[in-house]
């Protein structure tokens, strides 16, 4: 191997990227970090980097080691493979999408817990059961004075007769004489309210009457008239036949 250069056999360059990872680890030396080009951060983790040297890096530091070829040499032949940038940059891009695909799997168990966090959440069941026991309780309460609630609720709220001072006494007839009017008002306002359902009903009948209407008045102006027209055909027949009488009647004279 001539010193200055990088070599790889030609058997094994033919099996793929395997042997460019290979020499990229052999090129970089023992626990040496390669800087991928264009790269201003500085040196980064090596991804072709294994925790064995291959057999080809073995060949290679045994080469340095001899003398043959520099680490430099090895360096910069090593910076000017495209590919080895390339694997590289395919490699942080995997390792990208290995992250997404993760973190989008735990949006995901986060946002079906966060829809089922009150059906099967404890903290949320509890005070479900709290509420439950509270309302089990009420009604045990009600259930145990229930003759008692049956008798206040049969028992009138007020008196028959309402104690009004003899000073209040013209208030009172004027508020009972306002109070009938306000509900004569009222159980006709309630009748309109209740009505209200029924208008479209009532719109599509007038539509309909109001069509019905229309044709009526049509028929009766055509009817109006033929009855004129009728009566002119009368009138000229009458006037024809009273001519006719008088002809008879002159040439009888005659």
């Amino acid at each position: 191997m001539a010193e200055g250069s990088c070599s790889v056999p030609a058997a094994t360059a033919a099996d793929g990227p395997v042997p460019c990872k290979e020499a990229e680890g052999a090129c970089g030396g023992a626990g040496q970090q390669r800087r991928p080009m264009g790269d201003p951060a500085g040196p980064g983790p090596n991804p072709w980097e294994t925790d064995e040297p291959t057999e080809i890096a073995a060949l290679l530091q045994k080469c340095v080691a001899e003398g043959i070829v520099s680490q430099e040499t090895l360096d910069s032949a090593c910076e000017n493979f495209e590919c080895f940038v390339r694997f590289s940059e395919r490699e942080k891009v995997a390792k990208i999408r290995a992250e997404i695909n993760e973190k989008k799997l735990e949006t995901e168990l986060l946002q079906l817990e966060m829809e089922t966090a009150d059906i099967v959440h404890p903290f949320y069941l509890s005070k479900k059961c709290q509420v439950l026991q509270d309302v089990n309780r009420h009604l045990e309460e009600v259930l145990k004075e229930k003759k008692r609630l049956r008798q206040r609720l049969i028992k009138p709220i007020c008196q028959e007769t309402l104690p009004v001072k003899a000073d209040f006494h013209k208030y009172v007839v004027e508020l009972l004489s306002e109070a009938v009017t306000f509900i004569e008002k009222l159980e006709n306002h309630l009748q309109t309210v209740k009505m209200i359902p029924q208008v479209p009903t009532f719109m599509k009948s007038l539509d309909i009457a109001l069509t019905k209407t229309e044709v009526l008045v049509t028929d009766l102006e055509e009817l109006t008239e033929q009855i004129l027209q009728w009566k002119e055909v009368q009138k000229e027949a009458y006037s024809d036949s009273i001519c006719n009488t008088a002809e008879l009647d002159l040439g009888l004279s005659t």
